[in-house]
């Protein structure tokens, strides 16, 4: 339970992120706080998984899941460049998820 803890908290901070550029600086009421909530959410399921999962490991994981989720993200919503040495990289953030997984 804890790993799917840890990814709907990974997946939370892509939403948190996304609204948070969506809300133009905290300007726009509503995306602001889609933006708040799914933040408190992300760190309340980090919790939650850290609980079984070693703190190196889930957070690793978890920065992980949000940083390859918004690079993703503002490729296809934000129109941000699709190069290949951008998406190498995110492959290799991904890569090392599933290694940080596989040694836990």
């Amino acid at each position: 339970m804890a790993w799917i803890f840890l990814l709907f908290a990974g997946c939370s901070e892509v939403v948190m992120v996304t609204f948070m550029k969506l809300s133009e600086g905290y300007k726009k009421l509503v995306p602001s706080i889609i933006s708040f909530v799914a933040g408190a959410f992300s760190f309340y399921l980090l919790s939650l998984s850290l609980i079984h999962i070693p703190v190196s490991t889930g957070y690793g994981i978890w920065t992980g899941i949000g940083s390859a989720g918004a690079v993703i993200m503002g490729m296809v919503f934000f129109k941000e460049r699709k190069e290949a040495k951008r998406l190498f990289f995110i492959s290799c953030i991904v890569g090392s998820i599933i290694g940080l997984k596989l040694v836990s």
